[in-house]
């Protein structure tokens, strides 16, 4: 097969002709980033103004302005006006304070606590069907549990590494091979520490495992193990993303996996390794018939590990509704009928389509990472709403898993 863009041209074969569009795409995309976030290309993560940072730690803005009276804590900088702006690493070390100081009120630093039980948890994201806005739901949610003060692992484990973009990287050249959970989760002798493959971000207390195509090896090389039956049965394919993720359980409270938008391997492997799991579902009809043919495979799998001797109990199984267009009378009445089946299971609230995302996208931000005075402030405000409706509504089943009741006394 030969491609040719004009009548005048020669033909050009098809992966040559792909291969020329994939790296002018990355050459002009790099330029992009460099034009956002130079000079050295890397994303930082906004300050927050004093009323913010006070919402986030659970305490009065006026007490936040005792404590920089007092010369206790980090010291807010002083922007115009005399504003108070905080860094996210400001807001955390406050809420080791705060916890020195009121050693009962575990509020302020909700980090799990393994001696009372509480687990790792691993919060699969996942659909069967691209366009879901799985990836913007998982990128969102990290992030909420990171400024909610949690210690959060994104993983991306979708080979089109969107979530990792998101983050700033450009996988295709930030990455130079075994930089991806396949590293930790190979069969071979090339198989590397997770603890080495996990980076930083610019999110304190948010780190990434970052994806690019080379998880797509997980999917060629697995049917092959499988067939040569290698190893104890205690080493399979479903087993090794569990495993790569407890070896760094101590440092984290929450990981949340942005799954492949197919059931492959990788997609079995994490849902075996969760404890928890959302379905994000888009609602229009064909969406909707897609992932119930999704649950059936999901169910039938799942079962074929199960048999095999697969550990499958999930603390919760929700499903998101997203891009929700509340005026759209045909996706109201999907919604509907999605509650009217699953009940309790329906997230309540849905994640309200919003142009706010999608130009904080543009420049590959989330709305965490943007200021409200780069919007129209009821736009801004609708999107940060649903939002926090949702991503708090998680966050409740996260504690809830945790056995943890009540907020407890606020300053």
């Amino acid at each position: 097969m030969a491609v040719t863009n004009t009548v005048n041209e020669a033909p050009l074969a098809a992966d040559r002709a792909i291969a020329a569009d994939a790296e002018l795409l990355s050459a002009q995309l790099q330029a992009m980033r460099e034009r956002l976030f130079a000079p050295a290309s890397n994303k930082v993560l906004r300050k927050f103004s004093s009323s913010e940072a006070a919402k986030l730690i659970g305490v009065s803005d006026s007490y936040l302005r005792q404590l920089s009276i007092a010369g206790e804590g980090p010291q807010p900088e002083t922007g115009t006006a005399g504003r108070r702006l905080y860094t996210l690493e400001d807001i955390n070390a406050l809420r080791h304070l705060l916890t020195e100081q009121n050693a009962k009120n575990r509020n302020y630093l909700p980090w799990r606590d393994a001696q009372r039980g509480e687990h790792l948890q691993i919060l699969a994201v996942t659909n069967f069907k691209g366009g879901s806005g799985k990836t913007t739901t998982t990128t969102h949610l990290a992030q909420h549990l990171a400024l909610s003060g949690l210690r959060v692992l994104a993983v991306d484990l979708d080979p089109q590494a969107s979530m990792s973009a998101l983050f700033g990287y450009q996988p295709e050249l930030d990455l130079t091979g075994n930089d991806t959970l396949y590293g930790a989760i190979r069969y071979d002798e090339a198989q590397r520490p997770l603890r080495d493959i996990i980076r930083k971000t610019y999110f304190d207390g948010l780190d990434l495992v970052p994806g690019n195509l080379e998880l797509q090896e997980f999917e060629h090389t697995t049917p092959r193990v499988l067939a040569e039956r290698r190893g104890p049965a205690t080493d399979m394919f479903f087993t090794r993303v569990q495993a790569a993720l407890q070896s760094v359980a101590d440092d984290y409270d929450v990981v949340v996996i942005d799954c492949p938008p197919q059931l492959g391997f990788l997609t079995l492997s994490a849902l075996c390794a969760a404890t928890s799991v959302i379905v994000t579902v888009h609602p229009q009809m064909l969406d909707v018939a897609s992932m119930s043919q999704f649950l059936f495979m999901t169910s039938d799998l799942l079962s074929v590990v199960r048999e095999a001797g697969g550990t499958l109990n999930f603390d919760f199984l929700r499903y998101l509704i997203t891009r929700y267009e509340p005026n759209d009378g045909p996706q109201a009445q999907i919604a509907g009928f999605l509650r009217a089946q699953f009940g309790d299971r329906v997230l309540t609230a849905p994640m309200v389509k919003s142009t706010a995302v999608s130009d904080a996208g543009l420049t590959k931000q989330t709305l965490y990472e943007v200021g409200r005075e780069n919007f129209s402030r009821v736009t801004y405000d609708r999107a940060m709403e649903s939002l926090t409706a949702v991503n708090g509504e998680i966050e409740a089943l996260i504690h809830s898993a945790w056995n943890r009741t009540g907020k407890g006394a606020k300053v």
